[in-house]
């Protein structure tokens, strides 16, 4: 049974980064800081869309780049210090022209507990302007090509 399917991920076939919190991820509370989670959905985020083509060096050739507009972030049960931990993302909104829409599960492997669900929404900027821009017809393709039907979508 591979990472993805030992776990009660909300939608299927995520794409996958395993983490073990470190002692430098944790607050005063003792428990990893929401600032970290947020690095870790972009440490995915780039990950997956550099899995699926999306690389930097297209970012570069084309000018453009997909930018966070929005993050919501549902913080279920804490982490801690040595837990190990999976994450996983899946784009789940594509308008063919400018937005897209990822969603994220964290899952601590000891006991398959969720402890965190999250959406992003991105707008395809030109990297010089960093004004709104359509997105380039390699971007199209690969965000088109990735859909997963059936998680949160783009907001209407």
């Amino acid at each position: 049974m591979s990472e993805s399917q030992a776990h009660n991920w909300d939608l299927p076939d995520p794409f996958i980064l395993l983490i073990t919190v470190r002692e430098e991820d944790t607050d005063r509370l003792g428990h990893a800081n929401n600032v970290v989670y947020v690095r870790w959905m972009e440490d995915v985020s780039w990950a997956h869309i550099e899995s699926l083509g999306m690389t930097w060096a297209l970012h570069e050739e084309t000018g453009k780049a997909m930018a966070i507009t929005h993050t919501e972030v549902d913080y279920l049960l804490s982490a801690n210090a040595g837990d190990e931990l999976v994450l996983g993302t899946w784009l789940t909104g594509w308008d063919g022209r400018f937005r897209s829409a990822r969603q994220f599960q964290l899952i601590r492997v000891a006991d398959g507990k969720t402890l965190l669900r999250g959406l992003s929404t991105h707008a395809c900027v030109d990297m010089k302007s960093q004004r709104p821009s359509r997105a380039p017809k390699a971007f199209a393709e690969i965000l088109s090509g990735a859909l997963v039907p059936g998680g949160r979508g783009l907001p209407l």
